[in-house]
């Protein structure tokens, strides 16, 4: 879509911006290396929660050369409870590439920084704009709910056809002068003012110009054409091993939490396995015959991802001799040494859980 005369919306926006005071430790930042990790702790995660995350990840590698020398078991524990961790391991990667391909120093053209693992469009916008002063807009979820509303854009902005849509209005009313201060003042204006539900609108500086908000229809936008599928999976886990100890493996399979350590698992269909069903599961045989007892079991934990809800359940067992039994991809450790591994938030939830069990006999 064009829009002609497109100055005004810039100068209303930046003369809001002017008086709010939203302050973030990577607001303002120029060195690339911070503002590249801030937007990728900030890809599906609210400010709050990244803000920790970012400080401990600026102390812990001050650099993007202490970044790449880390072990990735190290990076993946820092970002626990984080999730999206494929977001870590692609950080983990690109800290790498911008080591060894550019001498640690960060690219500075918008089509370099788009051809790193982990950074799309928006990032590569984003890192363009707030690091280099490039003329890139942002276009976010709270972008995408700010023009939605006010041009009334009912396409889906997860389409194709959406997608430039909006790319093309928002490279149109940026400020190429000040695109930085232009990027975070429209970031911030659908974060605090234009919010996802009980949006500012009796103070908003654009409520003549709004269309939705002159249609009354202001919580229809944006406009979304896929609904989001969710399912529920079943996990139960087996806690084996002697007292204060356990046995742990990775996760190595293209799924959630890839690289991420749990406890031997069986998964279920329709819900949760019964004692008499585990018994009687071929995956347990082994242990069994071995001379595993059971023990105890846990309550049921839940965690809900974006796409699927995990009901898991911990099963306890004692085992004295592993050698016979144990896989070669699976690690006997103490209960003290957890710390030093990245475990799913489930995984962290049971071990700090120290009371809710449910005693079996």
């Amino acid at each position: 879509m064009a829009v002609k005369n497109t100055n005004w919306f810039s100068e209303i926006l930046l003369k809001w911006y002017a008086t709010q005071d939203r302050p973030m430790p990577w607001k303002g930042e120029k060195n690339p290396y911070r503002v590249w990790l801030s937007e990728i702790i900030l890809q599906q995660t609210q400010v709050a929660q990244g803000w920790t995350y970012y400080e401990k990840f600026c102390a812990q590698y001050p650099s993007v050369f202490e970044l790449a020398a880390a072990p990735e078991d190290e990076v993946l524990k820092l970002w626990e409870g984080l999730g999206y961790y494929s977001r870590a391991r692609n950080l983990h990667a690109t800290a790498k590439t911008i080591v060894s391909e550019y001498q640690g120093q960060f690219p500075s053209t918008y089509e370099e920084i788009l051809t790193l693992k982990g950074v799309g469009p928006y990032t590569a916008a984003a890192i363009s704009s707030f690091a280099f002063d490039l003329p890139r807009a942002v276009v976010d979820g709270n972008v995408y709910r700010v023009l939605s509303r006010l041009f009334g854009i009912t396409e889906p902005i997860d389409s194709g056809a959406g997608k430039k849509t909006f790319a093309t209005l928002a490279d149109q009313l940026l400020d190429r002068a000040d695109p930085a201060r232009y990027n975070q003042a429209i970031i911030d204006f659908g974060a605090t003012q234009c919010r996802p539900k009980l949006p500012l609108c009796d103070a908003c500086p654009f409520q003549h110009q709004c269309k939705a908000f002159a249609e009354q229809s202001v919580e229809h936008y944006p406009v979304k054409a896929k609904k989001l599928k969710k399912r529920t999976r079943y996990f139960n886990y087996i806690v084996l091993g002697p007292p204060q100890q356990f046995i742990i493996q990775q996760r190595v399979e293209k799924d959630i939490w890839q690289r991420l350590y749990e406890f031997p698992l069986i998964e279920s269909e329709g819900d949760l396995l019964s004692q008499e069903q585990l018994i009687a599961h071929p995956d347990l045989d082994d242990w069994l015959e071995a001379g595993a007892r059971f023990q105890r079991v846990s309550k049921p934990f839940q965690q809900q991802l974006t796409h699927q809800k995990i009901i898991a359940r911990f099963w306890e067992f004692h085992l004295s001799e592993l050698s016979k039994t144990q896989k070669s991809e699976q690690i006997l450790v103490d209960r003290q040494q957890r710390s030093k591994f990245a475990f799913p938030k489930i995984i962290d939830w049971y071990l700090q859980d120290k009371s809710l069990y449910l005693e079996l006999l």
